[in-house]
């Protein structure tokens, strides 16, 4: 409706005070991010915050209106402010996003070395099926994904099996780190394995989306690494962006 009548601005009114540094289930303490930009509003609003929905913004991106974030229950709070020019920041990453239920899917075939073909072959699978993937890492022989709707999957790997080996793996989570200036910030991802030197990250994921740094852990592990994260990347904030 703001994008068909050319609003100045769109307002959504929830019940917290905007975008967070992390889920409140998780960081109880996390503190309120007073301007993004609509890339990193699409990215946390995908990979878990459950304030935006991933489409919301489309129309407002589409006609540069600025979108704002308000709690229905502190209107004295200014909310989160999203724009398609982010503000400068010095903190290198903005939010901290995770989904739970994630499954990962292995898939390897040594007949697929130095054939052309092979990841097509799995993607139009799982286009078939109706099945969204969330994260990819390959190597020549083998892929390994997440996908967090289960529904296809029996018939997923049935398939799957007739040209390659494929396994599951159940009770994942993904955890991503949001900001515009983790491309252009330097040791990003050796500050974040340090702190998680403990746990067994499962999968990395960094290129596709230049804002985001996404690996999978167990989910009896995300709690603690998301806390170990939080307080590696906020414990210091820049009051121009964070509250």
């Amino acid at each position: 409706m703001g994008a068909g009548i050319n609003a100045e601005e769109i307002q959504i009114w929830t019940d917290v005070d905007g975008m967070l540094t992390a889920d409140p289930r998780i960081i109880p303490s996390g503190h309120r991010v007073k301007s993004i930009s609509f890339a990193e509003a699409s990215e946390m609003a995908y990979f878990g915050a459950k304030v935006l929905h991933p489409a919301t913004v489309l129309p407002a991106v589409e006609k540069n209106i600025p979108v704002r974030i308000l709690n229905s229950r502190r209107a004295d709070i200014n909310g989160t402010i999203i724009t398609s020019e982010p503000v400068p920041c010095r903190n290198p990453v903005k939010s901290i996003s995770c989904k739970r239920g994630i499954t990962i899917l292995n898939i390897h075939s040594t007949r697929m070395l130095m054939a052309h073909g092979f990841l097509r072959r799995i993607f139009e699978l799982f286009d078939r099926y109706g099945t969204s993937v969330d994260m990819v890492s390959t190597s020549e022989v083998s892929v390994s994904l997440t996908i967090d709707n289960r529904e296809n999957l029996d018939a997923i790997c049935r398939e799957l099996r007739e040209f390659a080996e494929a396994s599951s793996e159940d009770g994942q989570a993904i955890i991503c780190l949001i900001g515009e200036n983790i491309r252009h910030t330097p040791g990003i991802a050796g500050r974040a394995f340090q702190v998680l030197q403990k746990k067994n990250i499962r999968m990395i994921s960094q290129g596709a989306s230049l804002l985001n740094l996404g690996f999978v852990v167990s989910e009896n592990e995300l709690e603690g690494a998301v806390a170990a994260l939080h307080e590696e990347f906020f414990s210091e904030l820049d009051p121009a962006v964070f509250d």
